[in-house]
């Protein structure tokens, strides 16, 4: 019996092992062998990201590999950008024209240790005449302020911001004192001098071109804040050329605020008030300034301005009256200024702005109508 089990396994075992060698000659051993050459093995590095910028080094080209293709983590780039195609129609003696003009500006921020700030604003825009009001000047660009660098680019200011105690201190090149301001103004602004709310003088404070300029400014709990500094047009902070001083305080609240400040340009001081307020339909802003000139009568500004959020976009109108001179008109004539301007987003990136604006004086009225174009990225 058990012979007969024996001889019936025997020719089942036979045939599972007869196909062997035809599956054998299928398949390229051999072939298979060569995916185990070290040039095939995978290790922890065969995923890593290699860089192909190689940084250059004084006396010699790609000496190091670098692996980094941005700023420091400590630092970050701004960019903005504005165009503007505006005419401007008068009954002065002055030409009338339709223009375009831009300006472009880069701000490099960095921290070194998390409470400072290092500051550098860099600008280019096109060529035009540097007048810096209407009615003398005929290009649209005069009337928003714009920076004149004949398409050149110049570093507009740099500044150190840091803190000292529970205050904040800044030192700085071609920069404003009212950069620590805290300000009370709403109110945008279709044309540069509106955009102060009718106080740029005091509460707007600029700075010395070219020139040093230091601040501080302190916060309170509750909402008060004060400010002040000084700038000189010349290395010396004190003593030489045209110093400018300025102190602000100002109080904040949820619906309101109200800054008071006094400047002190040696050839002139100036006093001034601004303020807005959040109603349910609108939020109204307003500003006074006054300006007392050595051996010559005093002069004084006012301004109002409405801003109202409708559909995306914002709308502004305002009113302003100046006798100083050096404000939107430089006649040294009393001016009245009206604006109306609507801001709509188009994108994140992108605001377009049309609007349009009066200057009425004795000797005549100039009309300019303008489409801005604002980017930010």
């Amino acid at each position: 019996m058990k012979l007969f089990k024996s001889l019936l396994i025997a020719p089942a075992t036979l045939g599972l092992l007869a196909p062997l060698p035809s599956i054998s000659s299928e398949i390229d051993f051999k072939a298979i062998s060569k995916y185990s050459n070290a040039e095939y093995e995978i290790d922890s590095n065969t995923f890593n990201y290699s860089s192909t910028n190689n940084t250059l080094l004084s006396g010699g080209e790609g000496l190091v590999e670098s692996s980094s293709d941005s700023f420091s983590t400590t630092t970050t780039a701004s960019f903005s950008a504005e165009a503007i195609l505006g005419g401007v129609s008068s009954d002065l003696d002055v030409s009338e024209a339709v223009s375009f003009d831009y300006q472009y500006q880069i701000g490099l921020t960095s921290s070194f240790t998390g409470e400072d700030t290092l500051s550098v604003t860099i600008d280019a825009a096109g060529p035009n005449d540097g007048s810096t009001g209407l009615p003398t000047n005929s290009e649209a660009s005069a009337y928003f302020g714009m920076d004149t660098t004949n398409d050149a680019l110049v570093v507009d200011g740099i500044t150190y911001t840091f803190p000292v105690g529970g205050s904040t201190m800044m030192v700085g090149d071609s920069t404003d004192i009212s950069a620590l301001y805290t300000g009370a103004c709403a109110y945008s602004g279709f044309s540069d001098y509106m955009g102060d709310c009718g106080t740029g003088n005091s509460i707007g404070l600029g700075g010395a071109t070219s020139g040093a300029a230091v601040a501080a400014s302190y916060a309170f709990d509750g909402g008060f804040s004060i400010a002040g500094g000084v700038s000189s047009p010349t290395n010396e902070l004190v003593g030489g050329g045209t110093d400018l001083f300025g102190v602000e305080a100002a109080y904040t609240a949820d619906d309101y605020a109200v800054s008071v400040a006094f400047s002190d340009q040696e050839l002139s001081t100036y006093i001034g008030v601004n303020g807005y307020y959040t109603f349910d339909f609108a939020t109204i802003s307003a500003g006074y300034e006054s300006e007392d000139i050595d051996d010559a009568d005093s002069a004084s500004a006012f301004f109002v301005g409405l801003t109202k959020e409708i559909g995306a976009g914002t709308a502004e109108l305002g009113y302003a009256s100046s006798d100083m001179g050096t404000a939107f008109d430089t006649s040294g004539l009393t001016s009245y200024a009206y604006e109306l301007s609507y801001a709509y987003p188009v994108n994140d990136a992108l605001t377009i702005t049309p609007g349009i604006g009066i200057v009425d004086t004795d000797a005549g009225e100039t009309t300019t109508a303008a489409i801005k174009a604002s980017f930010s990225f």
